[in-house]
């Protein structure tokens, strides 16, 4: 017979172990977090050492840390010409895996992406029209036509479907079915417009979707940083929410979440990411399905970690297909949409087959 005595050294210890063992699994996705952003440091210096002038990885950091202390050529070459090139890929490759990822967590769907709801095909619509036909939908700004155009058409395309989403009776699922409705939609009026265009305009049409960093400049990076520093807080703020999300609609309710707005909030916000990077580089697929996932098995469902290591992980994989584009055929830089859909796929495959514990 046990005494209160004996029991109670025990139940005073599994507490204190809990949080042992709690402050151990933060530690360790800190240190995966730190891991990542070394990765990515690393990938954006063989980047930016890339090219037909060639540097070593001692110039790189020269030229970061200290410019003055490398020849003129090198700066230029580095920060004007590669620098803006190079950091889009990170900024692009974060703001569509965080997309990604959110999307994911409020249609608790795996396969959800910017691509799922249809978004980035309404850019690729709205590029095409300026490219094809000279189409200008906001006339006052006809410096950026094409990326205005693809932006524009993004978030209608995003407002499209949560209009039809707050009908009666609407669920997740049919809210996944009008984004890949949208995507037919839009892939048509692509086939129209590309049958009815000149033989050069169809060219820069084929060639915008695939997808190209090389026409980053410093203007649009700042944009397009702008906007996911904006957003990464804002998501920030509802990390509670969204991890409780990943419970479902009801016992996210039970907490004192209400699905329904910030389901809306979200889509925006993501909508926003999404279409800002397609306007800039044009429809690079994969990063939004794939980082996510590599997040996902690193770090779990907590936002506070999930949300930041999506945005890494996504980075890192577009970085490293920056990389790839320059080095796999040389003298030739590779659209960065056909590397990461021939590099992204069958990596993606794996990660399906042999994640034996995703439970959606």
């Amino acid at each position: 017979m046990h005494t209160g005595a004996d029991i109670l050294p025990s139940e005073q210890s599994a507490p204190e172990e809990g949080r042992t063992f709690y402050r151990a699994l933060v530690l360790r996705r800190q240190l995966i977090l730190a891991a990542l952003a070394l990765a990515l440091f690393l990938s954006l210096c063989v980047d930016l050492a890339l090219g037909p002038a060639r540097f070593s990885l001692g110039e790189v950091l020269a030229a970061l840390f200290s410019p003055d202390d490398v020849s003129l050529q090198a700066r230029v070459i580095l920060w004007e010409i590669r620098m803006p090139v190079a950091l889009m890929a990170l900024v692009v490759g974060a703001s569509l895996s965080v997309a990604g990822a959110q999307m994911q967590t409020i249609l608790s769907n795996p396969l959800a992406s910017p691509f799922t709801l249809g978004i980035s095909a309404g850019a690729s619509f709205g590029a095409a029209l300026a490219l094809a036909f000279g189409v200008v939908i906001v006339p006052a700004a006809v410096d950026y036509v094409i990326p205005i155009n693809a932006f524009v058409m993004a978030m209608l395309t995003a407002f499209a479907i949560h209009a039809l989403s707050m009908r009666r009776g609407v669920t997740i699922e049919t809210i996944v079915l009008l984004g890949i409705a949208m995507v037919f939609i839009f892939n048509s009026l692509m086939a129209l417009i590309q049958f009815f265009a000149s033989q050069q305009a169809v060219s820069a049409v084929v060639f915008w979707t695939m997808g190209s960093l090389t026409k980053a400049t410093w203007p649009k990076l700042w944009i397009a940083l702008g906007v996911l520093a904006t957003v990464m807080p804002l998501l920030a703020r509802h990390g509670w929410a969204l991890t409780a999300m990943r419970l479902g609609d009801a016992k996210a309710e039970s907490l004192g979440v209400k699905p329904r707005a910030l389901r809306l909030e979200v889509l925006v916000l993501v909508s926003l990411l999404a279409a800002i990077a397609v306007a800039f580089v044009g429809t690079i697929g994969f990063i939004g399905l794939v980082g996510p996932h590599i997040a996902r098995l690193l770090l779990g469902e907590d936002q506070r970690f999930f949300l930041p290591g999506s945005a890494l992980c996504g980075a890192l994989i577009l970085s490293i297909g920056s990389v790839l584009s320059k080095v796999l055929i040389p003298g030739t830089v590779i659209p960065i949409g056909i590397i990461t859909s021939l590099v992204g796929i069958p990596f993606f495959l794996f990660l399906v087959l042999s994640n034996k514990k995703a439970s959606w």
